[in-house]
């Protein structure tokens, strides 16, 4: 099997990060309602996720198939976005992408997950996140309960 290989994205790979969004949302996240179409989607990659926040890919055989955003807001080191194509769940592109963010931002690493989305949360207490609050969902587009997680080294 070839192994996964992670860079940072640039905006060629627009269409293929937002499909890649795109069909996780749908298919893994399918409880979590879009609150933006496939083309505002489109250009909220292009417009504000490419220039604002440090993306990185990973591809297999030259086609993406994960997605992750990395940022610094308010004195705190956030993955902003973590999105595994469908196909790819469970191969360790997840645990590849998770490294790189925790040898990119180092410690502590905050993230959101939606409280329903029990694979994800899985997922991040596997490699070391620890749920520190809990929210009714009036603080995302989605109106979801989110768990904020927290990574420290």
């Amino acid at each position: 099997m070839t192994k996964a290989l992670l860079r940072y994205a640039t905006t060629d790979d627009i269409h293929d990060i937002a499909k890649v969004y795109l069909r996780s949302r749908k298919e893994l996240v399918a409880f979590a309602p879009l609150a933006h179409s496939d083309d505002n989607i489109h250009e909220w990659v292009r417009n504000t996720l490419l220039p604002n926040e440090q993306v990185i890919v990973a591809e297999k055989n030259v086609i993406i198939i994960g997605m992750m955003s990395l940022t610094s807001e308010d004195e705190k080191k956030w993955i902003k976005q973590l999105y595994i194509h469908p196909d790819s769940v469970g191969q360790g592109v997840g645990t590849l992408m998770i490294k790189k963010a925790k040898s990119i931002l180092g410690s502590p690493i905050y993230l959101y997950t939606f409280e329903k989305n029990i694979g994800a949360k899985r997922f991040y207490e596997k490699h070391g996140f620890l749920a520190i609050d809990f929210d009714d969902g009036s603080g995302n587009e989605e109106h979801c309960p989110a768990i904020l997680y927290r990574w420290i080294e």
